[in-house]
């Protein structure tokens, strides 16, 4: 991941409905969500909602998928494993941090 991602990453997750969306789709793992589920879990109307989904996929940290007639959104694990591993890649001296793990079953 190059510093411009990370950037782009990190804006976008310096947003409260922002970061409370992308970790409810942590949550939700494989599975993902559809945007009437999220809006209703967070409590948010559609039209908020999906200006922040438009801003979470442009950060890549969420995909988006046709099933049917549904959109299905669901937390791109592999970019914030590469974020996680951007920002701790310098943690603890240079040595592999025992405390820091990623998901690797998600």
């Amino acid at each position: 991941m190059n510093e411009p991602d990370v950037v782009r990453a990190l804006a976008a997750l310096a947003q409260q409905t922002r970061l409370q969306v992308f970790r409810q789709l942590v949550v939700a793992g494989s599975h993902g969500m559809t945007p009437s589920r999220l809006a209703e879990a967070l409590g948010l109307q559609g039209t908020a909602l999906s200006f922040h989904l438009k801003e979470l996929t442009h950060a890549g940290l969420i995909t988006q998928e046709r099933d049917g007639r549904n959109l299905i959104y669901r937390a791109a694990f592999d970019t914030m494993n590469e974020l996680l591993a951007y920002l701790t890649v310098n943690c603890c001296e240079g040595q592999p941090c025992e405390l820091v793990e990623v998901c690797t079953t998600c």
